[in-house]
């Protein structure tokens, strides 16, 4: 149809424009032929897999969940295990510093010291010494009697055996 500008319309409609390409369909694309039937089939095979999806992301977000409770149980008590690592170390720290106190006071200055002010001792004089004489005689006395081991023979000496044996 050859377009005039020139000439005058006498129609009160406008005309229409024709396209200047014409669209071209995708012959991949199948046309859907869907029934109510298939169309609820299809409606339910999607909710069972948005369920589906919803319940692994739920199974999921509670292993996370759990493992990362058991990683603050873990933060816990390493915190726990510092905590009394240090106390030790601070008793050990006492422990020494008691110990090298004890082992100051013990010694012979320190005890003399002490048994001169808290008990009134003093040191020996030459007149508050004794000497005395031991004769040189032995004291010890030899055994008057013999010790006879009889030996057992027998049945007793079989069974005193074994008996010892499991004693």
């Amino acid at each position: 149809m050859p377009r005039n500008f020139s000439k005058y319309q006498y129609e009160t409609s406008p005309r229409k424009l024709e396209p200047e390409y014409t669209p071209v369909k995708n012959p991949y694309k199948t046309k859907k032929t869907t029934t109510k039937k298939t169309s609820k089939k299809v409606a339910k095979e999607i909710k069972k897999k948005k369920r589906k999806i919803i319940k692994y992301l739920i199974i999921g977000f509670v292993i996370l969940f759990g493992i990362s409770y058991r990683n603050s149980q873990i933060d816990e008590n390493f915190a726990k295990v510092k905590s009394l690592k240090e106390e030790l170390a601070e008793v050990e720290k006492q422990n020494a510093q008691l110990q090298v106190s004890i082992e100051n006071g013990l010694n012979l200055s320190n005890l003399e010291q002490e048994a001169k002010q808290q008990l009134g001792m003093q040191k020996l004089n030459s007149k508050q010494t004794v000497y005395i004489t031991l004769p040189k005689n032995d004291y010890i006395e030899p055994a008057t009697e013999e010790v006879i081991i009889e030996e057992e023979t027998g049945i007793k000496s079989i069974i005193n055996k074994i008996i010892t044996i499991f004693k």
